[in-house]
């Protein structure tokens, strides 16, 4: 049952990549909200040293693989919502 707990912790924050997949195809990030994006990143930021100290590796893997892929959906959103903001299209 561990097993598949750990290999469900890895492949959860997978979904994480279509969304940085579409924000990147469109170059616009307009179906997100910054307030979406930071508020998600700063609760597991605020999770992550909890998850460092316990000894589920499953909440571990989780907390680790999250927060590096969710990072990256906050600075594909941040990007593109700060170009549209000002007007800029690259």
């Amino acid at each position: 049952m561990k097993t598949i707990a750990l290999i469900a912790a890895v492949v959860l924050p997978l979904w994480n990549i279509p969304l940085i997949v579409k924000i990147q195809k469109r170059r616009s990030a307009e179906d997100f909200s910054r307030s979406w994006a930071l508020g998600v990143w700063v609760c597991l930021a605020l999770m992550f040293p909890a998850a460092m100290r316990s000894d589920d590796i499953v909440f571990k893997t989780y907390s680790i693989v999250n927060i590096i892929l969710f990072s990256m959906v906050v600075g594909w959103v941040l990007r593109f919502k700060r170009k549209t903001h000002h007007g800029g299209n690259l």
